[in-house]
């Protein structure tokens, strides 16, 4: 049976010929034995050529109609077995006036007595496939600005709390591979523990009362790598105002988040710098004015007195009034020289050799109360720091625990180190008298404060040690318990 003549349809099936020429569709026909290639009228409107304006042959079809580029799927096609479930191809052939064009063909095989057979139709999608391949691309393009932006995309079904729909991008933020499917459980525990009611919350009141949220995070990915993250979400409501879906969208905020941090963190550190500077002036300013005073009254007294013995009582007041005057300076002068040490070259300082050399110095101090001194420094052994600054805080933390032990029971005094994320950990613990933090927590690292009858104390070192501490950026912070003991815990960076 002929179904080709010359760009026309002929034989049994000739009447078909009128329906199938007016369809904005064209029929091909390849012959595998004779390399013979016929087509219909269709075929040549298609493509925008008159009948007879091209020839009808495989080298015009294959080589001139049909584009370079698709040769292989095409070949790869009509070679291998057709049946009826063999797709459609989408193929480029070009056309008289507007170039390449989008077509889409069937293939069909026949075997008839003119040898193997496969033929097609061929339908113009060009429009389609521009569509497609501009929303391929919008969707590249969005899929590319998503990741520069480190930006994903989550949704939850109310009904169905038991998966949650993420993108890409949100699966790369939680380190975790794209075929893991997640409850909404699940994907809440990836956040740090204080942040997980913050969200579940968050979500409930979404669902229930159609509540948008904007809230920031702190991840921990499935590498354990932490990270803030900013998660948004709105409802999707029906018509009864009932919420069918949340949709939302997670960012990753954490560089922007640890520089606020560290700003706030500066803010605050100078803040309370300034406070405290202003708490130091006016406490230097009434203790100088004071000795001052005094020593201008005894001054005047010594010359207003003419006995010898009355002067010579004075002149002990007098002295004893320098004396103070002269240590008020030095403890003003430590203080300060804080603030200019700070530019000093940090350097790798060996926390075990210098404690030890510390102990030994105050010998006779730990000798006379027997108290028992433990130190473990495993976790971290050295730290960057400016030595002198050290040696003060270990030097105070220590004095004051021998200063403060009970009468009643032997003092133990313990000092070890331990490291948390990126922070390294200085503890200083003993079994002392406590100080009471209910009436005095708020005084104890102030200039000149003390808490108990000692008459050792000048309430001079835990300022300093403060100081010292906040000036390279750390803090301190102490538990006490009365009859107890103290623990100050100090991170030191």
């Amino acid at each position: 049976m002929s179904f080709f003549e010359k760009g026309k349809l002929s034989g049994d099936d000739v009447h078909l010929t009128p329906l199938i020429n007016d369809l904005d569709t064209g029929i091909w026909k390849y012959n595998f034995n004779t390399r013979e290639v016929k087509w219909s009228t269709g075929f040549y409107t298609l493509l925008g050529y008159q009948v007879n304006e091209i020839e009808c042959d495989a080298y015009t079809f294959f080589e001139h109609l049909l584009y370079h580029g698709d040769k292989p799927f095409f070949f790869n096609a009509i070679n291998n077995r057709i049946t009826e479930d063999t797709p459609s191809l989408q193929l480029r052939f070009l056309t008289k006036k507007n170039g390449y064009q989008w077509f889409e063909t069937a293939i069909r095989k026949l075997d008839d007595e003119h040898g193997c057979m496969v033929y097609g139709s061929l339908i113009n999608i060009n429009r389609y496939k521009q569509d497609d391949l501009l929303s391929a691309n919008n969707q590249i393009t969005n899929d590319d600005a998503f990741k520069t932006a480190r930006l994903g995309i989550w949704e939850i079904d109310p009904q169905n709390l038991n998966t949650i729909v993420l993108s890409k991008q949100v699966y790369d933020l939680f380190d975790l591979q794209n075929h893991l499917k997640l409850s909404v459980e699940e994907f809440i525990s990836f956040f740090e523990p204080p942040y997980r009611p913050v969200l579940q919350n968050a979500i409930n009141h979404t669902v229930e009362d159609s509540r948008p949220f904007d809230i920031e995070l702190l991840l921990r990915s499935a590498k354990n790598n932490m990270l803030w993250l900013k998660v948004k979400a709105v409802p999707v409501i029906d018509h009864l105002g009932k919420c069918t879906s949340v949709k939302g969208v997670i960012q990753d905020i954490d560089s922007e988040k640890r520089k606020l941090l560290k700003l706030e963190q500066s803010i605050n550190l100078l803040t309370d710098q300034n406070r405290r500077l202003q708490n130091f002036a006016y406490i230097v300013s009434h203790n100088l004015r004071s000795h001052t005073g005094n020593l201008q009254f005894m001054v005047n007294l010594f010359e207003q007195t003419e006995t010898t013995e009355e002067r010579e009582e004075i002149f002990s007041h007098i002295k004893t009034i320098s004396d103070s005057l002269d240590l008020t300076i030095e403890h003003i002068n430590e203080i300060v020289k804080i603030q200019t040490e700070i530019t000093k070259e940090r350097k790798v300082v060996e926390l075990e050799p210098m404690f030890k050399n510390i102990c030994s110095a105050l010998k006779n101090n730990i000798e006379t109360i027997n108290a028992h001194v433990e130190s473990d420094f495993t976790q971290c052994r050295e730290i960057s720091y400016i030595p002198a600054y050290m040696e003060s805080i270990l030097q105070n933390l220590l004095t004051n625990s021998l200063k403060y032990s009970h009468p009643d029971r032997q003092p133990v005094i313990k000092c070890y180190t331990f490291t948390e994320g990126k922070h390294i950990y200085l503890i200083f613990e003993d079994n002392g008298i406590g100080i009471d933090l209910n009436r005095y927590g708020d005084k104890i690292f102030g200039m000149y404060k003390t808490f108990h009858q000692n008459t050792d104390a000048k309430g001079i070192g835990l300022f300093i040690t403060r100081n010292q501490i906040e000036a390279l950026g750390g803090s301190i912070k102490v538990d006490s318990t009365v009859n107890v003991g103290t623990k100050f815990t100090i991170r030191l960076v």
